[in-house]
């Protein structure tokens, strides 16, 4: 079953792995960049990372270096491993989603994407599925689930069939998707948007002029875009696009 996105996903520019500045001690997907943009009245972005203990760590990459200095993979850690962590330039430490569920408390849209914890899209996935709709079944407040891998999004079907589903999509260029080349053209037709009854996409700004986005615009899917970065390109993206994923600069709230 199709479930549409709720208005709000659709007027609020939502903020990509929260209001991060990490000159400003607010890092990425942390407590602090969430709590900033609850203050902005900004819809949130977050990505999760299962863990050893099969949780949801609020964490983008799939390694522990670039935002903590430690070395390892989030899925070699438990989540009080990861919880004790402290993330840099900040007294942040790695939350988990049922806290940032709770930090949220439904006061504005929030955007949830399940990254594929093995990086190859394929069908080796539930657990970290699973994770979210456990964590999800017990919020109330405007969420939505996205992934890269569309094996996550029919997961998400099934685990919990009441939160809305997109696709995060983009045109696989070689140079940033090392897979084979079969798979990128493949996935870059997003052909698994009715399959999944997916209802939006998040579709790279580079490319939202493609003809598929069109062609799925066009059909009613809803389309936000990632990661525009100044008044300009936001512009630009939402010729197309009916809201933005931003980061490095503060959109305009509408009316």
């Amino acid at each position: 079953m199709k479930v549409l996105l709720p208005r709000a996903f659709l007027t609020r520019p939502i903020a990509h792995r929260a209001l991060h500045d990490h000159s400003g001690g607010r890092p990425e997907n942390s407590r602090a960049a969430v709590a900033a943009a609850l203050e902005h009245g900004y819809g949130i972005e977050i990505d999760v990372q299962l863990t050893s203990d099969d949780q949801a760590a609020v964490f983008h990459d799939y390694a522990l270096e670039r935002m903590t200095g430690r070395e390892g993979l989030v899925r070699e850690r438990s989540m009080p491993e990861l919880a004790s962590i402290a993330l840099k330039g900040s007294k942040e430490t790695i939350p988990d989603l049922a806290e940032v569920l709770g930090l949220v408390a439904g006061r504005v849209p929030l955007l949830i994407e399940i990254k594929d914890w093995d990086g190859t899209f394929g069908s080796d996935v539930g657990s970290l599925e699973g994770a979210v709709a456990k964590a999800l079944a017990r919020y109330d407040g405007p969420a939505a689930v996205m992934s890269f891998n569309p094996h996550s999004v029919a997961a998400m079907q099934t685990l919990a069939p009441g939160v809305p589903r997109g696709l995060v999509t983009c045109a696989f260029h070689e140079k940033e998707w090392p897979m084979p080349k079969a798979r990128r053209t493949e996935l870059a037709e997003i052909p698994d948007y009715e399959r999944t009854s997916a209802s939006f996409i998040s579709h790279d700004i580079r490319d939202l002029e493609c003809t598929r986005v069109l062609e799925l615009r066009q059909s009613g899917a809803s389309i936000l875009c990632w990661t525009v970065r100044s008044a300009e390109e936001e512009c630009r993206a939402r010729a197309i696009a009916a809201n933005v994923t931003f980061e490095g600069y503060l959109p305009v709230l509408a009316d």
